[in-house]
């Protein structure tokens, strides 16, 4: 065993953990625990790259620190918040603040905002990211909020849209954020679906189920974004797609469309795809026009620019990416990725490097920077 070696290449690993978003004392822990494996294992199976090979397990190990650490804390949180001997009411009432938070006398934007800050545990800024506001501007619009309702009695529920949206966007934060509140998102659309007889009810939890259903492809064991056409589809859980189809289908068949189920059909055409190039990108393509005549979002339309790209070749993607405002959020990587496609790998590149700077999480940041490093080598 080299131990020269292994402590030459400790500072390195340790800073790459840092980069990636360790703290510090957690990346020395999870190097540490490395280094150990490493005397273990290289006596008898040396690696050809002993670098990548710390990086690797002390990723893993960090990951596997981090998940222990935080479902430690949460039994004890459990054991704290347990209540005292005696009969326990069946109702879950969060369901219900949600819509006592959706007050008629907010707005929608500000009923959504109020309601993931004060019940879905969200923090100002996670907020203000799903909107695509600054944080400042956020804050302000949730105090104004707050201020509205200071003074007025809860007893006029707000409406079911509202409540969808902020289902909505818990679930994608919880997806793909730092705070895991997917499951709870679903769960709480689950009691939705069984109480109200709505289409758009059905087809957020269609949406939500074919989402989840992707989530063990989504990344690989060292914590690097595994993109859609990349993903080994035999991750994908078919029992939560199957389900989600069924729901969505039976959404569809009333012919009361909403954004929701549009979305969801999207999500089904992906799933129902045996590979990424069997992919039915003409009728993805029709179903993001249905969404953006429903929405009107420049987002739905940066998405369909991807699409149209898929199904009508690059250039006519990015003929579509051409309309829309290169200050979107995605607007680079969404570039980078038509240009690479047309060929231009110069341009992708520099595109690629510029997505990065702009990435809202590490994750995203990493992955956008690796990309442009695989085309900055290619031109060499």
């Amino acid at each position: 065993m080299d131990e020269a070696l292994l402590r030459s290449l400790t500072p390195n690993v340790l800073g790459i953990l840092c980069r990636r978003g360790a703290d510090f004392a957690a990346a020395e822990d999870a190097v540490q625990e490395a280094l150990i494996e490493a005397v273990r294992v290289w006596p008898g199976d040396r690696p050809k790259d002993p670098k990548g090979w710390l990086v690797t397990v002390a990723w893993r190990k960090f990951l596997d620190l981090a998940r222990s650490d935080a479902a430690r804390r949460r039994r004890e949180d459990l054991v704290d918040e347990e209540p005292a001997p005696g009969p326990v009411p069946e109702a879950d009432d969060t369901l219900q603040l949600y819509f006592l938070c959706a007050h008629p006398s907010l707005t929608p934007s500000s009923a959504v905002a109020l309601t993931l800050r004060a019940v879905g545990g969200l923090t100002t800024r996670q907020i203000a990211e799903a909107y695509l506001v600054p944080e400042a501007t956020m804050a302000q619009r949730i105090s104004r909020a707050k201020r509205t309702v200071s003074g007025v009695r809860f007893d006029q529920a707000g409406d079911v849209a509202t409540v969808l949206r902020v289902l909505y966007l818990v679930f994608n934060e919880g997806y793909s954020g730092d705070v895991d509140l997917a499951a709870e998102a679903i769960r709480l659309t689950r009691r939705l679906a069984a109480s109200i007889d709505h289409p758009e009810v059905a087809g957020l939890l269609a949406l939500m189920l074919l989402h989840h259903a992707r989530r063990a492809a989504r990344t690989a064991p060292d914590g690097e974004l595994v993109p859609l056409a990349d993903q080994d589809r035999g991750e994908w859980d078919t029992r939560l797609i199957a389900e989600g189809v069924e729901i969505l289908q039976a959404a569809l068949a009333r012919d009361r469309l909403g954004e929701f189920q549009a979305q969801a059909a999207i999500a089904a055409l992906h799933a129902d795809a045996p590979t990424a190039e069997e992919t039915d990108w003409t009728q993805i393509v029709e179903w993001y026009d249905e969404l953006a005549r429903l929405t009107g979002s420049p987002v739905v339309r940066l998405n369909r620019a991807v699409a149209v790209g898929e199904a009508d070749g690059p250039r006519a993607g990015l003929a579509a990416l051409a309309e829309l405002d290169d200050s979107l959020p995605r607007y680079a990587a969404v570039a980078a990725y038509l240009h690479e496609r047309d060929g231009d790998l110069a341009t992708a590149a520099r595109l690629y490097g510029e997505a990065a700077v702009k990435a809202a999480n590490l994750a995203e940041r990493a992955h956008l920077t690796r990309q442009a490093a695989r085309l900055n080598a290619l031109k060499k």
